[in-house]
């Protein structure tokens, strides 16, 4: 296990401390108090988050996305970075900024901006480096529900069919009842809640059977992912409402893999990685029994992530091959049912909804965006032609913390270059 000193001494306005000036990097053993360890459970604590978003796999077992032997594929470069770091903008809030002085204070790792398929913007913070993978969170989701839409589109599995025809342990399960398309939808009643600073909130016994969390003395809950998404109960019905849960993209990619015969990452390198060029391997946790966490484990760099995006964009076409059906695209980007969105209580987001796990804007730019906990965030806007890929290490989990800057910091990004 790797570990990692802390001096204390990181800027808590968003601002990391450079960890190639941490005792530990130049060889000088770290206090026994502040290491990053799996054990110590303190890993996702600020400001160790910094460290561990890019080194995921020195803490958690891990499988590979192979990359594939193909040269990467080549980004061409039109820099607007003093014209995109000048941007003003009014926040949520009613307070002025400027689009590079906002940056800290969503805790950005990272960002790479394309506009009509060009890098016009590309910055690291912290920790972070071109060629590191770093975690994507729930963005994993999107990844996962768009190879299964792919698959829906080619009439290897139907989405009209209830959750045990492909995967008969879960009888008796809260998704016994429930459709291919009620779970990439996130349309599931389930007892079952992801309350992230509730200690006490389903998702954390989630967490200690994926492998993503320690377990503490006298544990005795499920210990493998595939444990606990058998023991999930029903409460409501299915269909009426969209309800967050990440268990249904564990259930979803249980099915996918099922059908198909392949994992998760052999599905992405296949699929995705190989075919779009990508320049990094990427790699995903996998649970004690090697099960991939389809619903927040993948780590990719992030002009790789960029790629998926500017992929999304062009309606799943790359240079003349169609990676991803066109029809697929269109059903993600027209969205589904903001009523049904509604009811989940997302403020910040009104007239969003939800389809095959993305969040799906209905703005001015047709945007739909792939989220993830601590800032991640996958922004394709097609009227604008612009991807915008980041990675942050926000402290706080949920995407409401940071929301209230970086929607409107999108919005008027989007307009500078359609311009």
């Amino acid at each position: 296990m790797a570990t990692l000193e802390f001096d204390g001494k990181s800027y808590l306005d968003g601002r990391a401390s450079d960890p190639r000036e941490i005792g530990w990097m130049r060889g000088a053993p770290p206090p026994a108090d502040k290491r990053i360890t799996f054990e110590s459970d303190a890993f996702y604590d600020f400001p160790q988050i910094r460290w561990t978003l890019s080194h995921a796999r020195e803490l958690l077992a891990t499988a590979n996305v192979w990359r594939g032997r193909a040269s990467p594929s080549h980004f061409e470069r039109n820099d607007k970075t003093s014209d995109i770091d000048a941007l003003a903008f009014t926040d949520m809030n009613g307070r002025a900024r400027r689009f590079d002085e906002a940056l800290p204070d969503t805790y950005t790792d990272g960002m790479v901006v394309l506009h009509r398929g060009r890098i016009v913007y590309e910055r690291y913070l912290g920790a972070l480096e071109a060629h590191l993978p770093h975690s994507c969170f729930s963005i994993t989701k999107s990844y996962a529900a768009t190879l299964t839409a792919a698959f829906v589109h080619e009439g290897v599995l139907d989405d009209k069919k209830t959750i045990p025809h492909y995967v008969p342990e879960l009888r008796g399960s809260a998704f016994e009842d429930a459709t291919l398309r009620q779970v990439m939808d996130m349309q599931t009643g389930l007892a079952y809640t992801e309350a992230y600073a509730d200690p006490t909130s389903s998702i954390w016994e989630y967490a200690r059977a994926s492998g993503l969390r320690p377990r503490p003395a006298g544990y005795s809950g499920a210990t493998t992912c595939s444990d606990y998404l058998r023991k999930v109960a029903k409460e409501g019905a299915h269909g009426e409402a969209f309800a967050y849960k990440t268990v249904n993209t564990e259930v979803m990619a249980w099915v996918l893999a099922r059908t198909t015969g392949r994992p998760f990452t052999q599905l992405l390198h296949e699929r995705l990685w190989s075919p779009l060029g990508c320049e990094e391997d990427a790699y995903i946790v996998v649970d004690p029994a090697g099960m991939p966490m389809a619903g927040g484990g993948l780590s990719a760099s992030l002009r790789d992530l960029a790629r998926f995006g500017e992929l999304m964009r062009r309606e799943g076409d790359w240079n003349g091959k169609q990676v991803i059906p066109s029809t697929v695209v269109y059903d993600v980007s027209k969205g589904d049912s903001p009523a049904k969105f509604a009811k989940a209580g997302y403020t910040l987001l009104p007239g969003y909804s939800y389809r095959s796990m993305w969040w799906v804007t209905h703005n001015e730019f047709d945007a739909f965006e792939a989220r993830g906990i601590h800032g991640q965030r996958l922004y394709v806007a097609p009227k604008a032609e612009m991807v915008v890929a980041r990675f942050a290490s926000h402290p706080v989990a949920a995407s409401s913390a940071n929301d209230p800057i970086t929607l409107p910091q999108l919005l008027a990004l989007g307009r500078m270059l359609r311009e």
